[in-house]
């Protein structure tokens, strides 16, 4: 059994991967500042003595007592709405908080896993996106903020690998949703749901035909499980600065988790309307500076290393997670 420390674990998927370390009998520490993060997502876990939650801002000095088996680093803000009201703390977090989460780790001799993001792809110019393509993102535009810093973070975690020989993991998490979601956090899936059940018009940025792929929030979280706990016993290619994979079961650079299924926007809004009953309609405003047209995972690194493949299909993952809005919202079913 592992003691594990998860940064920002009170956000939407640290909680979520809490609770499955929990319920497989790890231990689990948790460091949030609860600047995104809820208190209410991890409190059915207080007075377990299993689980430890501790009030911290990972961009200053971090201390822990006692032995860790792995770190897990989720700590920042990962919606657009909150990365541009909060620009610079997305930034210090991405640098300072992925720094002093990656010491800690050296200092425990305990196991690294960077929480990245499908971002660094930004605009993608190859689809579906491997993880050996750079990518195409403006660093000086609004979104640069959250991209260039899991790029940055993406490069620390790789330095200490490669210099200091730290156990590294980086996932590249693509769109995922499901029940914990902030109603007001500024992603589709939530805006949609939260706007159907209100009776508001569901807002679509451009015409609605960029497409993204979407993940049930469960399907994630077994993902990132079985990277964090895969045991590497092949030879490591992390040293020649490749991403080549072809003959090497190297486990240290990144790995996409995602679902291959793409959906245009419009097409989501259309699924919404139709599994909450709702009449509202469909409001579109400009299309933000920067934002992808296109998003789908190659997940061939995943089904290779781990025998990964989402499961939830995009009706079912909604139906449940329009259940918990209602119940979040106050919105009795229909």
């Amino acid at each position: 059994m592992m003691r594990c420390l998860i940064t920002g674990g009170a956000g939407f998927l640290g909680s979520h991967l809490t609770d499955r370390l929990l319920e497989d009998g790890h231990e689990v520490v948790i460091f949030d500042n609860l600047v995104t993060g809820r208190a209410d997502n991890v409190a059915h876990r207080f007075g377990d003595t299993r689980f430890r939650f501790v009030h911290q801002d990972v961009t200053e000095y971090l201390y822990l007592p006692g032995e860790l088996d792995a770190v897990v680093h989720f700590a920042s803000p990962a919606s657009p709405i909150d990365y541009l009201r909060m620009p610079i703390p997305t930034l210090k977090v991405g640098s300072l908080g992925t720094h002093n989460s990656l010491g800690l780790s050296l200092a425990k001799q305990a196991r690294f896993l960077l929480a990245s993001t499908s971002e660094v792809y930004g605009d993608p110019q190859v689809h579906p996106q491997p993880e050996s393509y750079w990518g195409h993102v403006n660093p000086v535009g609004p979104r640069g903020v959250y991209d260039e810093a899991k790029r940055f973070a993406e490069a620390m975690t790789m330095a200490y690998h490669r210099y200091h020989g730290l156990d590294t993991r980086i996932v590249r998490i693509f769109n995922t949703y499901g029940p914990r979601m902030r109603p007001d956090d500024g992603r589709v899936v939530s805006n949609f749901i939260a706007q159907a059940l209100r009776g508001e018009p569901l807002t679509i940025y451009g015409r609605g035909e960029q497409t993204r792929s979407f993940t049930y929030v469960d399907d994630l979280i077994d993902g990132i499980l079985r990277l964090l706990l895969y045991e590497d016993t092949g030879p490591s290619a992390a040293t020649d600065g490749t991403l080549d994979r072809e003959g090497s079961s190297d486990i240290h650079l990144p790995v996409n988790i995602g679902n291959t299924v793409e959906f245009t926007v419009a097409e989501l809004a259309e699924q919404v309307l139709a599994l909450t009953g709702s009449r509202s309609r469909i409001e579109h405003r400009p299309l933000p500076i920067d934002d992808p047209q296109v998003r789908r995972p190659d997940i061939g690194c995943a089904r290779r290393l781990l025998g990964w493949e989402p499961q939830v299909p995009l009706q079912e993952g909604l139906e449940r997670t329009i259940s918990y809005f209602r119940a979040a919202l106050g919105i009795p079913p229909r």
